[in-house]
Protein backbone atom coordinates (compact mmCIF):
# COMPACT_ATOMS: atom_id res chain seq x y z
CA UNK A 1 0.00 0.00 0.00
CA UNK A 2 1.07 3.33 -0.06
CA UNK A 3 2.27 5.24 2.55
CA UNK A 4 0.95 9.11 2.68
CA UNK A 5 3.93 11.40 4.46
CA UNK A 6 0.82 12.76 5.79
CA UNK A 7 -3.02 12.68 6.06
CA UNK A 8 -3.82 16.25 6.43
CA UNK A 9 -4.70 17.39 3.23
CA UNK A 10 -2.42 19.60 1.54
CA UNK A 11 -3.14 23.82 1.47
CA UNK A 12 -6.18 24.76 -0.32
CA UNK A 13 -7.63 21.14 -0.26
CA UNK A 14 -10.70 20.21 0.92
CA UNK A 15 -11.94 17.15 2.30
CA UNK A 16 -15.87 16.14 2.96
CA UNK A 17 -18.62 13.72 1.99
CA UNK A 18 -19.28 13.75 -2.17
CA UNK A 19 -23.32 13.03 -2.59
CA UNK A 20 -23.67 10.53 -4.96
CA UNK A 21 -27.04 8.42 -5.99
CA UNK A 22 -24.96 5.57 -4.96
CA UNK A 23 -24.29 7.25 -1.56
CA UNK A 24 -21.73 9.21 0.14
CA UNK A 25 -17.40 9.17 -0.58
CA UNK A 26 -14.71 11.12 1.51
CA UNK A 27 -13.09 13.16 -0.80
CA UNK A 28 -10.02 15.61 -1.03
CA UNK A 29 -10.95 17.92 -3.32
CA UNK A 30 -8.07 20.30 -4.43
CA UNK A 31 -8.34 23.68 -6.82
CA UNK A 32 -6.54 24.40 -9.01
CA UNK A 33 -3.77 27.14 -8.07
CA UNK A 34 -4.67 30.92 -7.59
CA UNK A 35 -4.07 32.77 -10.72
CA UNK A 36 -3.90 29.01 -13.24
CA UNK A 37 -5.89 28.88 -15.75
CA UNK A 38 -8.24 25.40 -15.00
CA UNK A 39 -7.22 22.80 -17.22
CA UNK A 40 -9.37 20.39 -16.55
CA UNK A 41 -10.41 17.78 -13.10
CA UNK A 42 -9.43 14.36 -12.42
CA UNK A 43 -10.71 11.77 -10.44
CA UNK A 44 -7.84 9.60 -8.76
CA UNK A 45 -8.78 5.95 -6.90
CA UNK A 46 -6.41 4.91 -4.58
CA UNK A 47 -5.14 0.48 -4.08
CA UNK A 48 -5.72 -2.05 -1.73
CA UNK A 49 -5.45 -0.89 1.68
CA UNK A 50 -4.86 2.29 0.64
CA UNK A 51 -7.21 5.62 0.64
CA UNK A 52 -7.50 9.34 -0.68
CA UNK A 53 -4.60 10.43 1.46
CA UNK A 54 -2.41 8.39 -0.84
CA UNK A 55 -2.60 10.91 -3.82
CA UNK A 56 -2.04 14.26 -1.05
CA UNK A 57 1.84 14.76 -2.66
CA UNK A 58 0.06 14.87 -6.48
CA UNK A 59 -2.33 17.43 -5.64
CA UNK A 60 -0.26 20.48 -5.16
CA UNK A 61 1.89 20.17 -8.32
CA UNK A 62 -1.18 19.61 -10.35
CA UNK A 63 -3.13 22.35 -8.84
CA UNK A 64 -0.12 24.20 -10.41
CA UNK A 65 -0.50 22.88 -13.83
CA UNK A 66 -3.78 23.80 -13.92
CA UNK A 67 -5.88 20.44 -12.70
CA UNK A 68 -8.70 20.28 -10.11
CA UNK A 69 -7.82 16.43 -8.20
CA UNK A 70 -10.43 15.16 -6.27
CA UNK A 71 -9.21 11.70 -4.42
CA UNK A 72 -11.73 9.29 -3.25
CA UNK A 73 -12.24 6.49 -1.21
CA UNK A 74 -13.90 3.66 -2.48
CA UNK A 75 -16.96 1.96 -1.14
CA UNK A 76 -15.71 0.33 2.17
CA UNK A 77 -12.29 2.25 2.12
CA UNK A 78 -11.11 4.31 5.05
CA UNK A 79 -13.77 7.02 5.49
CA UNK A 80 -16.42 5.98 2.93
CA UNK A 81 -19.11 3.40 4.27
CA UNK A 82 -19.88 0.12 3.26
CA UNK A 83 -20.47 -3.16 4.37
CA UNK A 84 -18.92 -5.11 6.97
CA UNK A 85 -18.75 -8.44 5.77
CA UNK A 86 -18.11 -9.58 2.00
CA UNK A 87 -21.12 -9.79 -0.09
CA UNK A 88 -22.66 -8.62 -3.75
CA UNK A 89 -22.07 -4.19 -2.48
CA UNK A 90 -18.06 -5.35 -3.56
CA UNK A 91 -18.46 -6.92 -6.49
CA UNK A 92 -16.16 -4.90 -9.39
CA UNK A 93 -19.11 -3.90 -11.19
CA UNK A 94 -20.90 -2.39 -8.18
CA UNK A 95 -17.65 -0.51 -7.56
CA UNK A 96 -16.91 0.47 -11.22
CA UNK A 97 -21.23 1.87 -11.30
CA UNK A 98 -19.58 3.72 -7.78
CA UNK A 99 -17.09 5.54 -9.99
CA UNK A 100 -19.53 6.79 -12.62
CA UNK A 101 -21.64 8.28 -9.63
CA UNK A 102 -18.99 10.08 -8.09
CA UNK A 103 -17.86 11.63 -11.53
CA UNK A 104 -21.91 12.64 -12.44
CA UNK A 105 -21.91 13.97 -8.80
CA UNK A 106 -19.09 16.21 -9.91
CA UNK A 107 -20.42 17.51 -12.64
CA UNK A 108 -18.71 17.27 -15.44
CA UNK A 109 -16.10 14.92 -17.64
CA UNK A 110 -12.83 14.44 -16.03
CA UNK A 111 -9.51 12.66 -16.50
CA UNK A 112 -9.34 9.44 -14.62
CA UNK A 113 -6.56 7.46 -12.77
CA UNK A 114 -6.20 4.38 -11.20
CA UNK A 115 -3.74 3.05 -8.34
CA UNK A 116 -3.05 -0.62 -8.13
CA UNK A 117 -6.65 -2.05 -7.30
CA UNK A 118 -7.74 1.42 -8.40
CA UNK A 119 -6.57 0.85 -11.97
CA UNK A 120 -8.75 -2.13 -11.79
CA UNK A 121 -12.28 -0.47 -11.18
CA UNK A 122 -11.16 2.39 -12.87
CA UNK A 123 -11.23 -0.32 -16.12
CA UNK A 124 -14.11 -1.71 -14.65
CA UNK A 125 -15.58 1.73 -14.93
CA UNK A 126 -14.78 2.78 -18.65
CA UNK A 127 -16.02 -0.43 -19.59
CA UNK A 128 -19.41 0.10 -18.06
CA UNK A 129 -19.27 3.65 -20.05
CA UNK A 130 -16.74 5.51 -21.49
CA UNK A 131 -18.38 8.71 -21.86
CA UNK A 132 -17.75 10.64 -19.22
CA UNK A 133 -14.02 10.41 -19.08
CA UNK A 134 -11.75 12.27 -20.61
CA UNK A 135 -8.41 9.86 -20.24
CA UNK A 136 -7.69 6.95 -18.56
CA UNK A 137 -4.22 6.67 -16.42
CA UNK A 138 -3.66 2.96 -14.84
CA UNK A 139 -0.64 3.57 -12.74
CA UNK A 140 1.27 0.50 -11.41
CA UNK A 141 -2.10 -1.29 -12.28
CA UNK A 142 -2.05 -4.38 -15.30
CA UNK A 143 -3.52 -6.15 -17.03
CA UNK A 144 -4.58 -8.93 -14.97
CA UNK A 145 -4.21 -10.65 -11.59
CA UNK A 146 -0.90 -9.94 -9.57
CA UNK A 147 2.32 -11.55 -9.27
CA UNK A 148 1.92 -14.86 -7.66
CA UNK A 149 3.68 -13.59 -4.47
CA UNK A 150 1.67 -11.11 -4.31
CA UNK A 151 -1.27 -13.74 -4.03
CA UNK A 152 0.59 -15.54 -1.61
CA UNK A 153 0.28 -12.25 0.75
CA UNK A 154 -3.05 -11.75 0.02
CA UNK A 155 -4.43 -15.19 0.71
CA UNK A 156 -2.48 -14.79 4.34
CA UNK A 157 -4.53 -11.32 4.76
CA UNK A 158 -7.77 -12.94 3.85
CA UNK A 159 -7.16 -15.88 5.90
CA UNK A 160 -6.26 -13.97 9.14
CA UNK A 161 -9.39 -11.94 8.82
CA UNK A 162 -11.70 -14.86 8.97
CA UNK A 163 -10.00 -16.03 12.06
CA UNK A 164 -8.89 -12.27 13.50
CA UNK A 165 -10.48 -8.65 14.03
CA UNK A 166 -9.36 -6.02 12.37
CA UNK A 167 -7.14 -4.80 15.17
CA UNK A 168 -5.30 -8.14 15.64
CA UNK A 169 -4.38 -8.42 11.85
CA UNK A 170 -2.95 -5.02 12.15
CA UNK A 171 -0.77 -6.30 15.45
CA UNK A 172 0.55 -8.85 13.83
CA UNK A 173 0.79 -7.10 10.08
CA UNK A 174 3.40 -5.07 12.80
CA UNK A 175 5.23 -7.49 13.97
CA UNK A 176 5.96 -8.90 10.92
CA UNK A 177 7.13 -6.17 9.15
CA UNK A 178 9.09 -5.19 12.32
CA UNK A 179 11.36 -8.41 12.12
CA UNK A 180 12.43 -7.69 8.40
CA UNK A 181 14.89 -5.26 7.55
CA UNK A 182 13.95 -3.99 4.29
CA UNK A 183 10.26 -2.15 4.18
CA UNK A 184 10.25 -0.66 7.72
CA UNK A 185 11.05 2.71 7.27
CA UNK A 186 7.76 4.38 6.61
CA UNK A 187 6.38 2.22 10.04
CA UNK A 188 8.76 3.35 11.78
CA UNK A 189 8.95 7.37 11.03
CA UNK A 190 7.00 8.36 13.47
CA UNK A 191 4.35 7.84 15.88
CA UNK A 192 1.74 9.85 14.08
CA UNK A 193 2.54 8.64 10.89
CA UNK A 194 2.45 5.27 12.69
CA UNK A 195 -1.26 6.22 14.65
CA UNK A 196 -2.66 7.67 11.19
CA UNK A 197 -2.30 4.06 9.19
CA UNK A 198 -3.45 2.33 12.01
CA UNK A 199 -6.79 4.50 11.99
CA UNK A 200 -7.31 4.07 8.40
CA UNK A 201 -6.49 0.15 9.13
CA UNK A 202 -9.25 -0.25 11.68
CA UNK A 203 -11.54 2.11 9.83
CA UNK A 204 -11.63 -0.15 6.43
CA UNK A 205 -14.59 -2.40 6.05
CA UNK A 206 -13.00 -5.95 6.22
CA UNK A 207 -15.40 -7.51 3.61
CA UNK A 208 -13.84 -4.60 1.16
CA UNK A 209 -9.94 -6.21 1.83
CA UNK A 210 -11.73 -9.65 1.29
CA UNK A 211 -13.86 -8.96 -1.91
CA UNK A 212 -10.99 -6.82 -3.73
CA UNK A 213 -8.13 -8.80 -2.43
CA UNK A 214 -9.96 -11.65 -4.16
CA UNK A 215 -10.68 -9.60 -7.56
CA UNK A 216 -6.53 -8.65 -7.55
CA UNK A 217 -5.92 -12.38 -7.34
CA UNK A 218 -8.52 -13.47 -10.03
CA UNK A 219 -8.75 -10.34 -12.60
CA UNK A 220 -8.67 -12.03 -16.38
CA UNK A 221 -7.21 -10.07 -18.65
CA UNK A 222 -9.30 -7.18 -20.33
CA UNK A 223 -6.65 -4.82 -22.28
CA UNK A 224 -8.22 -6.00 -25.65
CA UNK A 225 -11.94 -4.92 -24.50
CA UNK A 226 -9.75 -1.90 -22.61
CA UNK A 227 -8.00 -1.14 -26.23
CA UNK A 228 -11.84 -0.97 -27.99
CA UNK A 229 -12.72 2.06 -26.21
CA UNK A 230 -12.07 5.64 -28.09
CA UNK A 231 -10.44 6.93 -25.07
CA UNK A 232 -6.79 8.11 -24.73
CA UNK A 233 -4.63 5.72 -22.06
CA UNK A 234 -1.47 6.03 -20.26
CA UNK A 235 0.38 3.27 -17.79
CA UNK A 236 2.53 4.77 -15.40
CA UNK A 237 4.82 2.90 -13.03
CA UNK A 238 7.65 2.71 -11.09
CA UNK A 239 11.15 1.30 -12.44
CA UNK A 240 10.24 -1.50 -10.32
CA UNK A 241 7.10 -3.39 -9.18
CA UNK A 242 6.28 -6.30 -7.72
CA UNK A 243 2.92 -6.64 -8.31
CA UNK A 244 3.14 -6.55 -12.16
CA UNK A 245 6.44 -7.14 -13.45
CA UNK A 246 7.50 -3.88 -15.69
CA UNK A 247 7.55 -6.09 -19.23
CA UNK A 248 3.33 -6.70 -18.18
CA UNK A 249 2.81 -3.20 -18.43
CA UNK A 250 4.98 -2.66 -21.25
CA UNK A 251 3.01 -5.09 -23.25
CA UNK A 252 -0.08 -4.22 -21.69
CA UNK A 253 0.68 0.07 -23.18
CA UNK A 254 1.81 -1.25 -26.69
CA UNK A 255 -1.15 -3.39 -26.86
CA UNK A 256 -3.25 -0.25 -25.57
CA UNK A 257 -1.26 2.10 -27.98
CA UNK A 258 -0.71 3.85 -24.43
CA UNK A 259 1.28 6.16 -23.58
CA UNK A 260 4.21 4.63 -21.05
CA UNK A 261 5.88 6.47 -18.44
CA UNK A 262 8.13 5.20 -16.03
CA UNK A 263 9.56 6.70 -13.03
CA UNK A 264 13.10 5.90 -12.34
CA UNK A 265 13.65 6.06 -8.31
CA UNK A 266 10.13 4.69 -7.28
CA UNK A 267 8.56 1.43 -7.22
CA UNK A 268 5.09 0.53 -6.82
CA UNK A 269 3.71 3.83 -5.70
CA UNK A 270 5.34 6.34 -7.48
CA UNK A 271 2.37 8.61 -6.05
CA UNK A 272 4.76 9.42 -2.58
CA UNK A 273 8.03 7.70 -4.00
CA UNK A 274 8.46 10.12 -6.53
CA UNK A 275 5.57 12.95 -6.38
CA UNK A 276 7.07 15.57 -8.03
CA UNK A 277 8.19 13.52 -11.32
CA UNK A 278 4.64 11.40 -11.15
CA UNK A 279 2.48 14.44 -11.27
CA UNK A 280 5.07 16.19 -13.98
CA UNK A 281 4.48 12.90 -16.24
CA UNK A 282 0.84 12.51 -15.36
CA UNK A 283 -0.20 16.58 -15.95
CA UNK A 284 2.05 16.38 -19.56
CA UNK A 285 -0.27 13.46 -20.59
CA UNK A 286 -3.35 15.70 -19.70
CA UNK A 287 -2.13 18.50 -21.54
CA UNK A 288 -1.71 16.35 -24.91
CA UNK A 289 -4.59 16.38 -26.06
CA UNK A 290 -3.79 14.68 -29.72
CA UNK A 291 -4.82 10.87 -29.55
CA UNK A 292 -2.51 7.71 -28.34
CA UNK A 293 0.92 8.21 -26.90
Amino acid sequence: MSRPDTFIPPPGARAYSLRTARGEFAVVDAPVAAGVEPRGTALLLPGFTGSKEDFNPLHVPLAERGYRTVSVDGRGQYESDGPEADGPAYAQEELARDVLAQVEALGQPVHLLGHSLGGLVSRAAVLVDHAPFLSLTLMASGPAHISVSQQERVKLLRDALTVMNMAEVWDTIQAMEASEEAGTAALDSGLDERHDLRDRWLRTKPGQLLATGQQLCMEPDRVAELAAVPLRFHVLSGAQDDAWPLPLLDDMAVRLKARRTVIEGAEHSPNTDRPFATARAIADFWDDRTAGA
